[in-house]
């Protein structure tokens, strides 16, 4: 029972020292959504404008010192791609569902979603198979994300002085609903090559 206590303690004294400046930054993002969405469902589009740059901000400083002071941390490589997928997740369903001057299409929220779910549900099942895939985000995997902030930040600005501009947005939602979509048959089929090539070192050691 002791030793029990005494892990638990631990791993807890663990966790808290783990929680450096960059850390810190990165919850404050996760932090930050319920706001952002009160904001955009009540209508104040520059404070909603104001968070996302605010929380941009956050992630770049967060990389920067974890890379600068050797801060980097095992929760942090976990928290902080989660807290960024959760903000940009969160924003493309908010404004596809509030009613705002330039909205985001629906589609363009489940293809996002979707292509999530799949990614996930992926990497769950071939780490149930043993099979470990890694997390580092390919070059399209990063033109995805950078799209998809380009996208966010032009229609909360737009939003923020009242100027609906569908010529700009539509086209610039294909081009990222594109974008994305091939990220996501990329991550695919990287899944599928794993998952073949470990059932072939499995035959051969069998063999």
């Amino acid at each position: 029972m002791n030793t029990n206590i005494s892990n638990a303690i631990t791993r807890a004294f663990a966790s808290y020292t783990s929680m450096n400046i960059p850390n810190i930054l990165t919850i404050s993002r996760v932090i930050a959504i319920p706001f952002f969405i009160i904001a955009l469902m009540y209508g104040y589009n520059g404070v909603a404008l104001a968070i996302f740059v605010i929380s941009g901000m956050t992630d770049a400083f967060d990389g920067f010192i974890a890379r600068a002071y050797h801060q980097r941390t095992t929760i942090g490589a976990f928290l902080d791609p989660l807290a960024d997928k959760l903000l940009l997740t969160s924003t493309v369903v908010s404004l596809s569902l509030v009613s705002v001057p330039n909205a985001l299409p629906l589609w363009f929220a489940v293809t996002l979603i979707s292509r999530d779910i799949i990614i996930t549900v992926g990497i769950a099942a071939l780490f149930m198979l043993g099979v470990k895939f890694p997390i580092a985000p390919s070059i399209i995997g990063k033109l995805t994300t950078f799209l998809q902030v380009a996208l966010i930040s032009i229609v909360l600005f737009y939003n923020y002085i009242g100027t609906p501009r569908p010529d700009l947005i539509r086209p610039f939602c294909w081009i990222t609903f594109a974008v994305t979509v091939s990220s996501g048959l990329e991550y695919v089929y990287r899944g599928i090559r794993l998952f073949n090539s470990n059932s072939e070192n499995i035959e051969r050691r069998e063999q």
